[in-house]
């Protein structure tokens, strides 16, 4: 699997911040002066640190939504980080 900017946003955008952030973590790791990984990496270190536990628990949740209401209880989780 390639290991990019995009697909971290995604992983991000899903809930998905541990993932993000190893992501972000590699890209740093062969580029350490990609400045939208050193961001990235900076505000999902402040979130994990705020937020802890929570990530897990919003994964669940998203790989088992089966109706509208549960799409927008996870879009206002969303909305809120």
């Amino acid at each position: 699997m390639v290991k990019t900017l995009t697909l971290a946003s995604i992983y991000e955008l899903q809930g998905l911040k541990e993932d993000a952030l190893e992501i972000y973590k590699e890209i740093l790791k062969n580029d350490p002066k990609n400045k939208e990984a050193r961001v990235a990496l900076r505000r999902l270190s402040g979130i994990r640190k705020k937020y802890r536990g929570v990530d897990e628990q919003m994964k669940k949740f998203f790989v088992n939504m089966k109706c509208d209401l549960e799409f927008s209880e996870f879009e206002r989780w969303l909305i809120k980080l």
